[in-house]
């Protein structure tokens, strides 16, 4: 029966195998590293039985790739936003229908003829007939200040 020794380069490699388990359970790359780390220490076996000198070739080999890797990483799952059509209505006038009442939820906005639900950029009431600036959209409501 062998010593600790003996099976520390499993234990490596066990650990490896558990943060390749936990990366495939994520979205985003987030351990990706202390697999590659992992490895490297399991590898380190083969020519030292020093658990320290493992331990700091997983250490330096995972920084190593978290330092040279996270750019790119970043840049590849960047997320990309979306305009939509009616991203265009931002900064346009439109005129009050009914009333808008934050606190009731009520109000609608006429841009170009068609009607949206508004809601005021400060909470502040605004009466029908009144000219509205689109500051935002949210969802389906218009984000409004008096113009």
């Amino acid at each position: 029966m062998g010593n600790f020794g003996d099976y520390i380069a499993f234990i490596w490699i066990g650990f490896a195998v558990f943060m390749l388990i936990c990366e495939a359970l994520t979205s985003q790359l987030v351990s990706i590293w202390f697999v590659i780390g992992g490895i490297a220490a399991a590898i380190s076996c083969i020519f030292t039985d020093n658990i320290l000198i493992q331990s700091s070739v997983f250490i330096v080999v995972s920084f190593v790739c978290l330092i040279f890797t996270r750019p790119l990483v970043k840049k590849i799952t960047k997320k990309k936003i979306e305009h939509t059509n009616s991203d265009s209505l931002i900064g346009r006038i439109g005129i009050v229908n009914i009333d808008i009442v934050n606190n009731s939820g009520t109000g609608q906005v006429n841009v170009d003829g068609k009607i949206w639900s508004a809601k005021t950029v400060d909470g502040k009431e605004i009466k029908s007939g009144a000219n509205v600036k689109i500051i935002a959209i949210e969802g389906v409501k218009l984000v409004v200040d008096i113009v």
